[in-house]
């Protein structure tokens, strides 16, 4: 990579960092992608993140494009069922799959579209000029190196690379800077599905968030439900459960009979704080430990299950986000507000675990009008440097705010769109308040990005 220059450099390969790259090289740059791992999709392929929950809002999908192309093609595959009803009662459509399949096809996607591919790589620092990055340095088995690129995307999920460069961030909770919990996902397998489903049916009392409708389970071809209270709070009271938690919370995969369990919850800790980081990963495996055990001797159809694996890391669900052109708030979500430079859009609502871990309803939830959705403006994508725009969950967004579009397929909306602008900005040589938000919009929906405007 020495002494190259790319049009595009896209720091981190989750899933926001792939559409970036895929939606910019397909708009005809020279792209980079330079990830940490030495795979691709991030906490989806990693850490057992998932389903994805929503692409629509109502009976409209509002999330398009690249994302969506992941999604069609892993079902062509039999690696995903596609976009199924959420039996959860929370949102309108969950999306599982087979996360060594996706690993896969976004590798194969991103070849197809030319994107050059650098594993095993992190970002250590930041060379600027004249308000512009000029390269990255970067630091991998052959030592460092700098890497030169026209435009920047951090796709990085924590602000990373916007922090080296020195752009403005911030971090939590605007009270006390404080951010939501984080959770060590899991993968059980060998699960009696249809136990689990007998069980929900004659133990109402156990579900409250489906409000009595217990038919509910049998509406999709895959199981996804929050419930146990009962179970959870005995486990709690008789000191085998340590930690404060609502409710046991899990998603069947592609895989029939392989769940996701989105249950532990590790507070106080500060996801860009490396001791804290390690403290959570001991205490994470812990919970996981304890949440398995109440599972195989409280849960019918877990009888028979087992532990396949802890992620290599813990899910974070926010830590810093960059202060852009426009921050968007919680109001504007609610409201539906509508902007001149919308580049996505999302569905989901303002989902917030509380940071604070006082009592067990740590939950807080702040739901759209049915069938309703809201804009993602492009000024919520970049801040003071000319060359950089930030995607995926550290977007432009206000604590609350970051609750709702911190999701997956809003993930790679956001990366979708970053990753057009940049290539135009690029190819155009402009600074990113120079483009043309029209021929952004024109690009996106050629690619087939959803946008109401």
């Amino acid at each position: 990579m020495r002494n190259k220059l790319f049009d595009v450099a896209v720091v981190g390969g989750g899933i926001s960092g792939v559409c970036a790259a895929i939606g910019a090289a397909r708009a005809g740059a020279h792209v980079i992608l330079i990830e940490r791992y030495g795979f691709l999709g991030g906490t989806l392929t990693a850490c057992g993140t998932g389903p994805m929950m929503t692409f629509h809002a109502g009976e409209t999908q509002v999330v398009g494009g690249v994302c969506a192309e992941v999604i069609e093609r892993l079902k062509q595959k039999g690696l995903s069922p596609g976009h199924i009803y959420d039996t959860t009662a929370y949102t309108y459509t969950v999306t599982p799959f087979d996360s060594e399949g996706m690993k896969l096809e976004l590798e194969a996607m991103c070849q197809e579209a030319g994107v050059t591919l650098l594993y095993h790589t992190c970002v250590t620092g930041v060379d600027k000029k004249d308000g512009k990055i000029t390269s990255v340095s970067v630091y991998h088995k052959n030592g460092g190196e700098k890497i030169r690129a026209k435009m920047f995307v951090d796709a990085s999920g924590d602000c990373d690379l916007s922090f080296l460069a020195g752009a403005k961030v911030n971090k939590g909770r605007k009270a006390d800077g404080k951010c939501q919990p984080v959770t060590m996902n899991f993968k059980v397998t060998n699960v009696d599905t249809d136990k689990v489903k007998v069980y929900i049916k004659t133990h109402g009392e156990e579900f409250p968030r489906l409000k009595g409708d217990l038919g509910i389970v049998d509406r999709s071809s895959r199981l996804s439900i929050g419930g146990f209270t009962k179970t959870l709070q005995n486990a709690r009271r008789d000191g085998r459960v340590s930690f404060l938690r609502e409710d046991i919370l899990f998603f069947e995969t592609n895989r029939k009979g392989e769940f996701i369990v989105n249950t532990t919850r590790v507070t106080g800790i500060d996801p860009t704080d490396p001791a804290d980081l390690t403290k959570a990963e001991f205490e994470g495996r812990k919970q996981a430990q304890e949440i398995l055990a109440v599972l195989k001797r409280d849960i019918s159809g877990f009888e028979e299950s087992y532990l396949e694996f802890t992620g290599p890391f813990i899910g974070i669900r926010s830590s810093r986000q960059i202060e852009g052109k426009h921050v968007i708030t919680e109001e504007e979500l609610i409201s539906c507000k509508r902007f001149s430079d919308t580049v996505a859009h999302g569905g989901y609502p303002i989902d917030i675990h509380s940071p604070d871990g006082l009592n067990e309803n740590m939950f807080e939830e702040k739901g759209l009008a049915p069938g309703a959705f809201y804009s993602i403006p492009l000024s919520a994508l970049y801040g003071e440097l000319h060359n950089l725009i930030t995607v995926g969950r550290c977007i432009s967004v206000t604590f609350e705010a970051q609750a709702a579009v911190r999701v997956s397929p809003i993930a790679g909306a956001t990366g979708h769109a970053g990753g057009v602008v940049a290539a135009i900005c690029a190819i155009d040589n402009i600074n990113i308040d120079d483009v043309n938000i029209e021929a952004v919009q024109k690009e996106l929906k050629k690619q087939g990005a959803f946008l109401a405007v």
